[in-house]
């Protein structure tokens, strides 16, 4: 979990630096982000599911090697889209190693309070690996020769140390107990190339050669939803097929890469925390990519001095996954989940309402503190409870749905955001006699400044929506957590709160 966030925060700190010996446009520097975010993104729920059948361990390994391959080439790049392509490559072993991580997870610790622990672990490499990637990132760029290529170093070093640590730690892969062992294709193929559509869409529409109305754009924005679609009918078809009692075992009917009625498990909940997972990212990621912009763009600061405003956020991110195990097995969900992302949300509030000369104590200081909670809280709680409602066979799967709806979450986020800061950034300028401004860089700064704030506003809205959602349909979730763990022959909580799998039903 570190190393894919260092790999996020180190590539986007040093994004000035990256666009500036490339000669890459200020638009276009996002697909360095994008770009591996969209592999990572589209492709988890696949590898998620080929770890179930084929070994976590081995999943995890190769994932890792990977990206150690992938990382090294990317700091040998010497254009941008070669640089677009590696990193998405490079993506792809975060799509494997962090579903398989949670199934691993999963099965080692049984419901208890070590699984709490374990979970809240996992979920501290998010803080760890930003805190990482931006203060070693930051200084890399800022003091090395190497300058932006250093931090692919950097990030590889830590994707080998994984992948020894995995080989020489992990237990051997024991084999799935699904009789029916078929991958489905078909829906992988479906889902992966909808899904990829619709993130690149959401990536590009904003810079496209006619913005939203660009005919690529458009094709394949519909495309991807019918791809999409597609796939949702075709996991109900297959799911129907494996709970009839005379099911076809033909070769055209395998097992459902993803059961889709797992979405209406513990009264639909599940589908909740989904939601909940999405709105927070969309709020948290994009206010730390905006903030970083408005620190080094608007304020004019180096990538050092940008990433000390950062320690803050670190340091309370770290902090708070040592809370967090200590209190979900005694605290209702509603509560972490409500306080935290409304806390999140009040962290782009402060950046939306920030003024040209506020003192960063008055602003960035609180704001980076109050950041971090919403995704603390909502990673431990999030994982722990997807993995108390899927069933053994399906725990990296599951993981890997929770992951996506994060993943696509960001991506929206910065779309909406975006959309809101070149319309305000154009409105602004044109509003004091600017007309030509089409890439923004002889805006005036007060424009620049109000496109920030609009952009901000969109992250507080996010955050909002995801404390109203909490709100509104966990307030009888209970407790997620696990004091101990149950009595040998007694029934888990795990299956009290999803019922029997759809098999036995039938």
């Amino acid at each position: 979990m570190s190393v894919n966030t260092v790999s996020i925060a180190s590539s986007a700190i040093a994004l000035p630096s990256i666009g500036r010996e490339l000669n890459v446009p200020q638009e276009r520097l996002q697909w360095i982000i994008s770009a591996y975010s969209l592999t990572s993104g589209c492709l988890l729920l696949f590898l998620g599911r080929l770890a179930d059948l084929y070994g976590r361990r081995r999943a995890f390994v190769l994932g890792s090697l990977s990206q150690v391959a992938f990382g090294l080439g990317c700091a040998f790049a010497n254009d941008e889209i070669t640089l677009d392509v590696l990193r998405g490559f490079q993506g792809i072993g975060a799509a494997a190693t962090i579903p398989a991580g949670l199934g691993i997870l999963a099965h080692a610790f049984p419901p208890s309070k070590a699984r709490s622990w374990a979970f809240a672990t996992f979920s501290a490499g998010a803080p760890v690996g930003a805190s990482l990637g931006n203060c070693v990132g930051g200084t890399l760029v800022q003091l090395t020769d190497q300058a932006w290529r250093s931090t692919f170093y950097f990030s590889s070093c830590l994707s080998f140390v994984a992948a020894v640590g995995a080989i020489l730690s992990f237990d051997a892969d024991a084999p799935s107990h699904e009789e029916d062992k078929r991958v489905d294709w078909l829906g992988a193929a479906l889902i992966t190339t909808g899904l990829t559509l619709i993130v690149f869409v959401l990536s590009d529409g904003e810079i496209a050669p006619n913005g939203w109305s660009t005919s690529y754009i458009i094709a394949l924005l519909i495309v991807g939803v019918i791809l999409t679609a597609a796939y949702i009918v075709w996991q109900l078809y297959l799911e129907r097929v494996q709970n009839s009692p005379t099911r076809s075992t033909s070769r055209w009917t395998p097992p459902p890469l993803l059961r889709l009625s797992i979405w209406k498990r513990a009264k639909g909940k599940f589908a909740v925390m989904q939601w909940i997972a999405f709105l927070n990212y969309g709020c948290f990621v994009t206010w730390q990519i905006w903030a970083q912009l408005y620190y080094q763009n608007f304020l004019g600061l180096n990538p050092v001095l940008t990433m000390v405003r950062f320690i803050p956020a670190f340091v309370t991110g770290f902090i708070c996954n040592i809370i967090v195990p200590l209190l979900i097995s005694r605290v209702p969900v509603v509560i972490l989940l409500g306080s935290g992302t409304a806390l999140t949300g009040c962290a782009a509030l402060l950046f939306a309402v920030v003024g040209p000369s506020a003192p960063y104590w008055a602003y960035g200081f609180p704001g980076a503190i109050l950041s971090v909670f919403g995704t603390d809280f909502m990673f431990a709680c999030g994982t722990i409870f997807v993995a108390k409602v899927a069933l053994p066979h399906e725990q990296s799967v599951a993981g890997a749905l929770f992951m996506t709806m994060t993943q696509i979450g960001t991506a929206f986020g910065l779309t909406i955001s975006t959309i809101v800061y070149d319309r305000v950034l154009k409105s602004q300028a044109a509003a004091m006699g600017v007309v030509d401004n089409a890439d923004g860089t002889n805006a005036p700064r007060l424009a620049q400044l109000r496109a920030f704030q609009g952009a901000q506003w969109t992250c507080f809205a996010f955050g909002m929506f995801a404390c109203l959602m909490t709100l509104l349909f966990l307030w009888d979730a209970g407790i997620v957590g696990h004091r101990e763990a149950p009595p040998a022959g007694s029934d888990s909580e795990e299956t009290v709160a999803r019922g029997p799998p759809p098999a036995e039903k039938a």
